[in-house]
């Protein structure tokens, strides 16, 4: 069965994922590039494109990073190699403990988890780009190489955008490091295209009788045989595969949102049908999708509600509903219990994770977080819903984890009238008082929708009735987070080479 994990990926796999049980596993970590990312959601309104944190991107040296540290110098049941000792060692001296000390031992102990959960015919693809990967890379071989392992390639996915004024040459690539946890690994060749009978050759080609272009290729000891043109070309480790431009169909909106090309590349080469492929940064799901269209087993994971809301959406707008059902869904909240737990997660790197699972879970993944941390002015979220005449009003999500009282009700009946909008949902963690209910029925009703009976202006929503099952039942204008293909494996046949959407 296919899982998808909200949650920490340590965590995740140290619990959940055995030994040698997955034959590849590819990964595009933060980068350690100091910065925040945002989400990008469809233009909605009068307003320009609206944006949501998605995740920072920003280290810092805290108790995780001591405790990682300390965790990999003490070497409980030798789970690292002696040379990953020393080199942390030599890291912390040369480094200190700073920002980029504390983004290397994070990545560490999570890549040497990949390796043990890696088959012994397995592959291993770290995606970074110049900010860390000279560190990164001697990170890799202390746990690979050490241990039996190979590094493979370094891959230059090269690609094309506009070129920026600085006073340096833009940089036009990303890194892929490639390595096998043995000597023995699974490897399929991949072939570009290299033209057909009028395709591109030199002057070792020559014509067959009906046309098509060939070379004679020797083998030691045996007779030479012929290399067609229409059979491609060897792929080597410079990959020109377009970057994912503002046009693009498979633009989902999230900000490091990998090509479906490359993904499809690395999967294809390094493990077959029915294999298990494991993404322990999952993002906006790309790995997850191709690896499901290429009829390959999959696990992602990630940290952040808004990366597993969009990878959910992501998957039933591309195979239907049916997908979400058979698939396993953990680290969601199922009780009441570990609802509090998320609401008083103190690790929260991003933002406010109780707020995006249940505004998102509420709204079947159609709504839109807040853009904005700290004075959001009493909004959490926004939806869009339809009138009679087929226009859009706003729907405001307002989300108390701790104690609500009337004067919520009030505020948010408030913000409804400054933003003009039609109505409001507030989720409580704790069962509303009666002076909250009476409050939020005085607000009367949603007018001009096209439902028989009109709903609250001003709706109370439990996490309890979420947990039971209760959803947003209003019909939506539109989708904010931009919707995927339909039914993606219908395009096995498609030239994944295609540069059309090369800016």
């Amino acid at each position: 069965m296919n899982k998808l994990f909200y949650g920490d990926n340590l965590d995740i796999m140290r619990r959940f994922i055995p030994d040698e049980s997955v034959d590849l596993c590819y990964i595009d970590p933060p980068f350690n590039s100091k910065r925040n990312y945002n989400q990008i959601y469809n233009n909605v309104g009068q307003e320009d494109t609206a944006q949501a944190q998605a995740f920072v991107d920003t280290w810092i040296w805290d108790d995780a990073a001591e405790r990682g540290l300390a965790e990999i110098q003490t070497n409980p049941e030798q789970r690292y190699s002696l040379q990953t000792v020393y080199l942390m060692n030599g890291l912390e001296k040369t480094l200190g403990k700073g920002t980029l000390f504390a983004y290397i031992v994070s990545l560490t102990i999570r890549v040497n988890e990949i390796r043990r959960v890696l088959k012994s015919t397995g592959s291993f693809y770290l995606h970074c780009d110049p900010t860390s990967s000279h560190y990164i890379k001697i990170m890799l071989d202390s746990v690979f190489c050490s241990r039996g392992g190979d590094f493979l390639n370094e891959i230059t996915w090269s690609y094309k955008r506009y070129t920026a004024v600085s006073k340096k040459f833009q940089r036009l690539h990303d890194i892929v490091f490639w390595y096998s946890k043995d000597k023995d690994y699974t490897f399929n060749e991949i072939r570009g295209e290299y033209g057909g009978k009028s395709g591109k050759m030199d002057s070792h080609y020559k014509q067959d009788e009906d046309g098509s272009w060939f070379r004679w290729q020797k083998r030691k000891g045996q007779e030479p045989y012929k290399i067609y043109l229409s059979e491609g070309r060897r792929i080597g480790d410079v990959w020109e595969i377009p970057i994912i431009n503002a046009s693009a169909k498979e633009r989902l909106g999230y900000p490091t949102q990998k090509p479906e090309a490359l993904l499809d590349r690395i999967i294809r080469a390094s493990c077959n049908e029915d294999d298990t492929v494991l993404d322990a940064y999952s993002g906006c799901g790309t790995t997850v999708a191709v690896a499901h269209r290429l009829n390959r087993k999959w696990i992602g994971i990630d940290i952040t509600y808004q990366s597993i809301s969009l990878i959910l959406k992501r998957l039933e707008d591309t195979y239907g509903k049916e997908i979400i059902d058979s698939l396993e869904l953990s680290g969601v909240p199922k009780d009441l219990e570990s609802a509090r737990a998320l609401a008083l997660k103190k690790d929260d790197k991003t933002r406010k994770e109780f707020e995006k699972w249940a505004i998102l879970t509420y709204s079947n993944n159609r709504a839109m977080i807040n853009e904005k941390k700290g004075s959001d002015k009493g909004i959490d979220g926004r939806a869009f819903i339809l009138t009679q005449s087929g226009a859009s009003q706003e729907i405001i999500f307002s989300v108390k984890s701790g104690k609500a009282q009337v004067s919520d009700v009030r505020d948010l009946r408030g913000t409804v009238e400054r933003e003009k909008a039609a109505g409001g949902i507030l989720i409580t963690l704790n069962q509303p008082t009666s002076h909250m209910l009476q409050e939020a029925k005085s607000a009367g009703f949603i007018e001009n929708t096209p439902m028989q009976v009109s709903p609250e202006k001003i709706k109370i929503v439990t996490i309890e009735k979420i947990l039971a099952g209760d959803r947003f039942n209003i019909p939506f204008a539109f989708d904010v987070v931009k919707s995927a293909k339909l039914d993606v494996k219908q395009s096995k046949q498609t030239n994944i080479f295609d540069d059309d959407e090369t800016m």
